[in-house]
């Protein structure tokens, strides 16, 4: 059953300044890079030779199952600082196939909980894709689907077509409320910013189509856009801004780690610089309107077991290669959260 949690707020957002006391569910909804999940097999026509047991990294069983574990434990700990529960919606990202996610959630930490789990393969050569888990029992889902970025290009006389990951849209119901959830994983940093600003206007281009196909649908996009809050892909592109007093018709899509970022705190490390590549971006309702489901806060889930705890690299991200040896860590992203609450009609 569903934890319920009880805040004492200073209802600011409400129509009385008196101090109230309420109760709301709570839904922890997030996003995890998860670094190189690939099962132990080559799949035909996907250049994942690295992650085989006799490829660069020797990829076994076990060091597949010691991560299955590692990972699931961390999934299983998102938000229940707050939530006092399991995660109900987690974005996956760098996941070879569906069925290494299925391994995640019948992990001992999340077997019981009932999670789903949505995925369709992607174009991407070495078979990294997004996947999102959900809790059964508590989102609904209703339909899933993707869309794929291509970019049709010319290069010295030749026609050719950038690929990337698909972005996945999982529509349902979460708390008797319409809600769509599109996972992202942007194209690389290795990769001209234009391709990740073409990114963000796919994703804009799916949002828009649900809102108006669903004018009361509720949208979360989520993922690792391997670009900042300020970038143009994000800022620009997407159209997602970090002031919640400048939303509108037009701006309606709100990011809670602009703020964040711009206060210097990040979920990657690199050469001595934080980035906050791994977002997760709402519709304006979700924002404003608390009658429903309703943001309270974001946050980055840096606990202590995921960062280096000595060296130079000490505070960074605890990976599970580095310098090209096998280290036994987690990733080298920070996953992330945000909290949605809905108030308990204690009256019935």
């Amino acid at each position: 059953m569903k934890k319920l949690l009880y805040f004492f707020f200073i209802l600011c957002y409400s129509l009385t300044s008196n101090a109230q006391e309420a109760e709301y569910k709570v839904y922890t909804v997030g996003f995890y890079n998860l670094e190189n999940l690939f099962d132990t097999l080559h799949t035909e026509d996907k250049n994942d030779y690295e992650f085989l047991p006799n490829g660069k990294n020797k990829w076994t069983g076990k060091r597949y199952l010691e991560k299955q574990e590692r990972m699931s434990k961390i999934i299983a700990k998102l938000g229940s600082d707050i939530s006092k529960d399991v995660p109900t919606i987690v974005g996956v990202s760098e996941i070879e196939t569906k069925g290494v996610v299925e391994d995640l959630v019948n992990q001992p930490a999340l077997s019981k909980y009932n999670y789903g789990v949505a995925q369709i393969e992607g174009p991407d050569k070495r078979g990294v894709d997004v996947a999102l888990i959900y809790r059964k029992d508590i989102f609904h889902v209703t339909k899933v689907s993707a869309r794929d970025l291509r970019i049709k290009e010319t290069y010295a006389g030749d026609n050719w077509e950038f690929k990337s990951r698909n972005q996945l849209i999982v529509e349902g119901q979460l708390g008797g409320e319409a809600l769509a959830v599109i996972v992202n994983h942007w194209p690389s940093r290795r990769a001209e910013s234009r391709y990740r600003e073409e990114a963000g206007k796919l994703n804009r281009q799916i949002i828009d189509s649900l809102r108006t196909a669903h004018p009361n649908m509720n949208c979360i996009t989520m993922g690792d856009l391997n670009d900042d809050p300020t970038n143009k892909s994000v800022y620009k592109s997407l159209g997602a801004i970090g002031d919640a007093k400048k939303l509108n018709e037009k701006n309606f899509l709100y990011n809670p780690y602009y703020k964040m970022y711009k206060n210097g705190l990040g979920s990657l490390a690199y050469r001595d610089r934080w980035n906050l590549f791994d977002q997760i971006i709402i519709t304006k309702e979700l924002k404003e309107d608390k009658d429903g489901l309703f943001f309270y806060k974001a946050s980055i889930c840096n606990y202590d077991e995921l960062k280096n705890s000595s060296g130079k690299y000490k505070g960074y991200p605890f990976r599970t290669y580095a310098g090209g040896n096998y280290a036994g860590g987690y990733s080298d992203h920070f996953p992330v959260v945000i909290y949605l609450l809905k108030k308990v009609d204690t009256t019935k």
